[in-house]
């Protein structure tokens, strides 16, 4: 939001400017955007009006003679690798304030990067339809998304980092007592006062399938499909910019998985499969294990048929089949699959630290 806070005339004085900076809530956010009407012309801290003085200009000065006029800005006409590109290096260099302007230079808004990380374009389906049957007797009365883990339902968690990677759309596929997580949605979601969206199946449509309930764009974007009873840590961003950077039409993430073979595994000659030529003790196999994360893009999307029982595996195959490019990226840090009471007590153990590491900091 450009406030009259954060926001200055170039007409006004450095004492002008000093004042309002005085106004400000959050030292992390000292920069004042000087407008000239409604066109950005420049950002100014109180640095530079510290340098300014030290110079020799007095407080009567106008902020115009101090503003920088060479800073980071965003375009909505920027592509979006692009946009993610210049938000990282403000990131990197400290810069918690972002503004975008329009072709004409007028000021739209201010990106608080301390509140959303990132502006990725992409929509999101989280699926939320299962009964999490393996985790009974907790899910006899409540769906395993608003299961709570360290007060917060497993859910929030996901719908809480896609909004911090500057996701808006977000919809969620409900059928397993279903009216808990319309209830749960019913409020805007958080301080950002998100609106998620919830749809519900009538009947199992798969892992996927009911994605075909929610409107897909007819554009060449992208969608992020995700299981929503996971636990991660996995950058969005960095997701999306495997995504983009392979031009792929599916992106999968992974968690890499290893298999321990207790034995000696006896290698054959292919010319004469009786022939043992090599024995291997208690090998070890790396494997890439699906994670329930996607990118799809919304061409590939609109195949599905509504009341069609899909799941994302064959959904994927028959992209294979058809010649598409799918790709993956790996998770790095955290991942679990809430599936299983071990998972259950895994995840609210993880989470239990990293909320005693956040207290300590």
């Amino acid at each position: 939001m450009i406030t009259e806070t954060n926001s200055i005339s170039c007409e006004a004085t450095l004492f002008d400017a000093l004042e309002r900076l005085n106004l400000l809530p959050d030292r992390a956010h000292m920069t004042l955007f000087v407008l000239d009407g409604a066109t950005l012309v420049g950002t100014l801290t109180d640095g530079d009006i510290r340098r300014a003085i030290l110079r020799g200009l007095s407080l009567s000065s106008p902020v115009s003679e101090v503003c920088c006029r060479t800073f980071r800005k965003l375009s909505p006409n920027d592509a979006p690798a692009a946009r993610i590109s210049c938000i990282r290096l403000c990131r990197e260099r400290g810069i918690s304030l972002v503004p975008e302007v329009d072709a004409s230079g007028r000021l739209l808004r201010i990106i608080d990067l301390t509140v959303t990380h990132s502006l990725l374009p992409l929509r999101a389906v989280l699926m939320a339809g299962g009964k999490g049957e393996r985790l009974r007797p907790l899910t006899l009365d409540t769906p395993k998304p608003l299961l709570r883990i360290e007060g917060k339902a497993i859910i929030d968690y996901n719908i809480e980092a896609l909004a911090a990677a500057g996701i808006r759309d977000i919809t969620v596929c409900t059928r397993y007592l279903a009216e808990q997580l319309e209830a749960h949605f019913a409020a805007p979601f958080g301080p950002s006062a998100l609106r998620v969206k919830c749809v519900r199946e009538r009947d199992p449509m798969g892992t996927i399938g009911a994605v075909a309930l929610t409107p897909v764009a007819l554009d060449e974007g992208d969608t992020l499909v995700m299981n929503s009873d996971l636990i991660t840590s996995i950058s969005f961003e960095d997701l999306y910019m495997r995504h983009i950077e392979s031009r792929a039409d599916i992106t999968i993430a992974t968690v890499p998985f290893q298999v321990s073979v207790p034995f000696a595994i006896l290698s054959f000659d292919p010319a004469d499969p009786e022939r043992v030529v090599a024995l291997e003790e208690k090998p070890t196999y790396s494997h890439y294990a699906n994670a329930g994360i996607y990118i799809f893009s919304n061409r590939i999307l609109r195949t599905l048929s509504p009341g069609e029982r899909t799941d994302a595996t064959d959904l994927i195959e028959r992209a294979i089949a058809d010649g598409a490019r799918v790709c993956h990226y790996t998770i790095k840090g955290t991942w679990i699959d809430v599936g299983s009471p071990t998972d259950f007590r895994q995840a609210s153990e993880l989470m239990r630290h990293h909320r005693a590491m956040d207290s300590r900091t």
